[in-house]
């Protein structure tokens, strides 16, 4: 693949990444500040996001796994593409070869924009779905 088509492909895969997550694809300023509120690194400017989703650049690696960890989608699917949906990969989901389904990926993106204390309440319910889970799959 030609790097013209590298970065074509990134975008689809950001835009495509953005839209499950809730958020316009269509704005490189928005994607500029959530970038940058994120990134402790130096800040991007709305040229550099307006590159990113029209296809004329790729992040450095840092900023894409930002992206990636922002967005919910794994930073190799975001760089290379490869699966079906942005859920597709195995990276930072805690369980090697698992697959997460669309709607999968939006739940991570509306987790991360809860605040911490809520944050922390869904992640023990979840907790507690998988133990109430697992002690009736030990029944069976």
């Amino acid at each position: 693949m030609n790097s013209t088509n590298e970065r074509e492909s990134f975008s689809e895969r950001l835009q495509q990444a953005l839209k499950n997550a809730h958020y316009s694809p269509d704005s490189p300023t928005r994607l500029a500040r959530e970038f940058n509120i994120r990134f402790e690194g130096r800040p991007i400017t709305v040229h550099a996001a307006r590159k990113w989703l029209v296809g004329e650049a790729i992040p450095t690696q840092e900023k894409l796994r930002m992206i990636a960890q922002w967005l919910g989608v794994p930073a190799d699917w975001l760089r290379f593409g490869g699966a079906e949906h942005a859920g597709a990969g195995s990276e930072g989901n805690g369980a090697a070869g698992a697959r997460f389904e669309s709607a999968d990926v939006k739940l991570i993106a509306d987790l991360q924009r809860l605040d911490e204390h809520h944050r922390q309440l869904a992640r023990e319910f979840i907790r507690m779905l998988v133990r109430m889970n697992h002690a009736k799959a030990e029944q069976k």
